[in-house]
């Protein structure tokens, strides 16, 4: 299967929208969007945890170490509100953005395939 590669921004979206369904450990989010999207999409350790440092700088998530279901000691990240509003704002600019596109590829003329 062909993995997509995540435009620049959509993996914060992504955090931000795996969180509201609650508390989670990096690993889990990862596991969360690739199994979400049908496993097409995969997030990288190396992209993963740096998104989810600047995210809890931001204010848009918090963290606390927590024992994983594994026993093991991991970071368990949380939504804020102010989080909750910036996923708002973010999926509402995401739908505007994908209409938009979605009207140049589907625009009379010159077929894409």
């Amino acid at each position: 299967m062909h993995r997509v590669e995540l435009l620049q921004g959509t993996l914060d979206l992504l955090i931000l929208r795996t969180l509201l369904l609650g508390r989670t450990h990096g690993h889990a989010i990862a596991k969360h969007i690739q199994r979400t999207s049908e496993e097409l999409l995969q997030v990288e350790t190396g992209s993963l945890y740096p998104a989810l440092h600047r995210l809890e700088q931001q204010g848009w998530i918090t963290a606390e170490w927590k024992e994983s279901e594994l026993g093991r000691e991991a970071k368990f990240y949380k939504l804020t509100r102010k989080g909750r509003a910036q996923l708002e704002a973010e999926a509402a600019s995401w739908e505007r953005l994908t209409e938009a596109v979605g009207l140049i590829l589907r625009m009379s003329g010159e077929s894409v395939k």
